[in-house]
């Protein structure tokens, strides 16, 4: 009985066990192997350094920063920063960069630049101007360094028509008084607040002088007329502004009888 027991299992169990377990392994076999994706590994950018120094101004073409049309070159509110006056194209005739960080003025900015009759610096800091920085530009006629820094001038061109320098630091020591009297040809002055506590000599040739808010306590017979001539008329004089000094001009009555008319603005 025993025997067939062990005939039985071997001839017709273990084939089944054998047949399943061979099954099972061939079903385990055709399993697909599930692919793990692998991406290079590639180097992000970097974000920006918000303290980095970007491209100086000085660094960059200046019909890159700023507009250059025929003649004229157009240089307001640089950004980068402006910190020097520019090279300028040689048919540069007009000037303008305003609202800038330039604080001085060489005798190399304008050299080789016979061509310029018109510059606007205003709204900078500048503090300082070489002696040669204007005086070889004959063609120059409209010089404007208002609202700057300056407490002296510079020599200036002799054919200049108009003179700017409203809001500066302008002290009479750094105004030599000779300084207008050799252009011939200027017209328009404005010194108006600066510091200055004398007048210095005005050329014939003046049509429009703003002194006004100022520190000038005194002025003479000379200083407008001909103190010795009671016939001369300054026929070219239409405005002078003297508002804002600490000066009474009814203390001075014969200070303006060669002119047309009367200072304007409002005195005490």
């Amino acid at each position: 009985m025993m025997h067939l027991r062990t005939l039985i299992f071997t001839f017709v169990i273990f084939p089944g066990m054998l047949s399943s377990a061979a099954k099972t392994e061939y079903m385990e076999a055709r399993k697909p192997k599930k692919d793990v994706l692998s991406f290079p590994d590639y180097d992000l950018p970097a974000d920006p350094d918000p303290n980095a120094a970007g491209p100086k101004a000085d660094d960059l073409p200046t019909c890159l920063l700023c507009v250059c049309l025929t003649g004229s070159v157009y240089c307001e509110e640089v950004s980068p920063e402006m910190s020097a006056v520019p090279t300028l194209p040689k048919e540069t005739a007009y000037l303008y960069a305003r609202f800038n960080k330039i604080t001085k003025i060489t005798n190399r900015n304008f050299a080789d630049m016979g061509t310029l009759k018109t510059i606007d610096l205003s709204g900078n800091l500048i503090s300082e101007i070489e002696d040669g920085a204007f005086s070889k530009l004959l063609n120059l006629e409209e010089l404007i360094l208002a609202d700057n820094r300056l407490t002296r001038l510079p020599m200036l061109p002799a054919n200049l028509i108009s003179l700017n320098v409203n809001f500066n630091k302008l002290k009479t020591q750094g105004v030599k008084s000779s300084t207008f009297k050799k252009l011939t040809r200027l017209a328009y002055l404005y010194l108006g607040n600066n510091q200055l506590e004398a007048i210095p000599q005005l050329p014939e040739t003046l049509r429009i002088v703003h002194l006004n808010n100022n520190n000038i306590t005194k002025i003479t017979d000379e200083t407008f007329c001909k103190g010795n001539s009671t016939y001369y008329i300054r026929a070219n004089m239409e405005e002078v502004r003297l508002d804002g000094n600490p000066l009474m001009l009814a203390h001075h009555p014969n200070s303006f009888i060669c002119l047309r008319t009367l200072p304007i603005g409002k005195y005490h």
